[in-house]
């Protein structure tokens, strides 16, 4: 009986600590982890987010990029970080079924999810040796024609990767794979001509679509981009298709509900503030900012479709 009471007491205090930290929450720095290199998607939002941030919590807000591993180191750091606000990560869908393609110490669904910050199509890109100008001339390729196409992506297992997967199955047709190490020595050789095709997100394709580099043969979206009026979704040729991806930011498993709520607050006044808004999707990106439990309910979404193309292609935790 003494036991439970001390475990009660022990209990209650932890309950008195955490609503006393929450409370005073923020009063020090807070630290938003970025698992890749500056540059990307994933480094672009927050930072543009960071002012807006900073003025409304009273505190500096420290963007801290920490890649590797396809942000499996940032993610171990994160998840054993303490649970009080002030460390926080941005990742991408394909975090929440990392399980599946690393062998991890951390269970990525604990993870507290603050808010979903920007969604944004695939697109599918073609090397401009390619003699194909949309995804219906791409597929004739292989299927009329028997062209053995490649196509690149920066690792198996990322949404580029996943996306060409899906697309392979729908259209009954066989691709390539040539997996790199990131996005840039991908996209060099796609425009370069040693690879036939890729799929990438739009905010980071715009330069090189826009400049005549590669060409933009499909996008992943469920409807034309009003961007793009030209190119076909690629749900028009093949139905059913979607692929569209986004970014979010999360805190370590447990961090108290209150703290939760109050960033997700934050971020959702630095999304809607009309410049922010506007620069995103001047990236043809939807800025999005939704509630913690709208965010859980995409997670269990998205994770579950990911899921099913990463069985059905039989890919092995590295």
């Amino acid at each position: 009986m003494k036991t439970m009471t001390r475990r009660f007491l022990a209990a209650l205090a932890l309950c008195f600590c955490a609503a006393a930290s929450a409370q005073k929450f923020p009063d020090k720095p807070i630290h938003i982890v970025v698992p890749f290199p500056p540059g990307g998607t994933a480094d672009l939002l927050p930072r543009l987010l960071v002012p807006e941030l900073s003025a409304d919590l009273g505190v500096p807000v420290v963007v801290d990029n920490r890649a590797g591993a396809g942000g499996v180191l940032a993610a171990n750091v994160v998840a054993h970080a303490e649970p009080d606000g002030y460390t926080l990560m941005v990742v991408p869908v394909g975090f929440f079924f990392t399980e599946l393609l690393y062998k991890v110490s951390f269970d990525p669904m604990r993870f507290m999810g603050i808010t979903i910050l920007a969604s944004y199509p695939s697109v599918l890109l073609g090397s401009p040796k390619l003699p194909a100008k949309d995804v219906r001339e791409l597929l004739s390729l292989v299927r009329d024609k028997g062209a053995r196409l490649t196509y690149a992506s920066p690792g198996a297992g990322t949404n580029q990767h996943l996306s060409a997967e899906m697309m392979k199955s729908a259209a009954h047709i066989d691709m390539t794979h040539v997996p790199y190490r990131g996005v840039a020595g991908a996209a060099s050789d796609l425009i370069g001509g040693t690879v036939d095709v890729m799929f990438d997100n739009l905010i980071s394709a715009t330069p090189f679509i826009q400049s005549g580099k590669v060409k933009l043969l499909g996008v992943g979206s469920a409807k034309r981009n009003p961007a793009y009026p030209d190119t076909p979704a690629i749900g028009e040729v093949l139905p059913g298709y979607e692929s569209e991806t986004w970014m979010s930011v999360v805190a370590p498993p447990g961090t108290p509900a209150a703290i939760v709520n109050r960033l997700n607050a934050a971020f959702v006044h630095a999304l809607a503030n009309p410049a922010n808004n506007q620069r995103i999707r001047s990236w043809q990106a939807q800025p999005v900012g939704n509630t913690p439990a709208q965010m859980a309910a995409v997670v269990k979404r998205d994770a579950a479709r990911w899921t099913q193309v990463i069985r059905a292609i039989n890919l092995q935790p590295e």
